[in-house]
């Protein structure tokens, strides 16, 4: 089982509604939770190495996923109001850079298309580029580079028009 077939089990558990879900292969082990984080998905596998019998737990906090996008809420200011947050689709640390050298993804007032990469986050050591859904021009940059972010926690104000 690779990580791609992991993820798409952890996405289907998380959709169906299920709190729990255990599955046990001859070498492997995967424990899926949801629902009790904050509307989180933990993972835990445990995987047989066939060569040393050594065990390999690992966990998995949230898969790769496309970014959403929301209109702000009444809550928030007017002059917000207007515009459509991008959030994160996975938890992880969150660069504006692909690399400390190299000029950051977007800038405030950048305009962006549908599928262009916005920054990166990482999680598990695996650097996951964030694509826009929408067109607009950033307005906003939420997060500070190199700093925490959790699963649908909000990224970019976009304005679209």
């Amino acid at each position: 089982m690779n990580l791609k077939d992991i993820q798409n089990l952890i996405k289907f558990v998380a959709r169906s509604g299920a709190n729990e879900v255990k599955l046990e292969m001859e070498d492997i082990k995967i424990t899926i939770r949801t629902g009790d984080n904050h509307g989180k998905t933990d993972t835990t596998i445990i995987q047989q190495l066939p060569s040393m019998g050594a065990v390999q737990p690992q966990t998995i906090v949230q898969p790769q996923a496309e970014a959403t996008v929301e209109k702000a809420t009444e809550a928030e200011d007017d002059t917000e109001s207007k515009y459509l947050t991008i959030k994160s689709p996975i938890i992880g640390t969150f660069y504006r850079k692909s690399a400390p050298d190299k000029p950051a993804f977007v800038e405030v007032g950048d305009n962006i298309k549908d599928g262009d990469v916005l920054c990166v986050i990482e999680a598990m050591k695996l650097f996951n580029e964030i694509e826009s859904e929408v067109s607009g021009k950033i307005v906003k940059v939420l997060v500070d580079d190199a700093s925490p972010v959790e699963f649908d926690q909000p990224l970019f104000l976009v304005d679209p028009s």
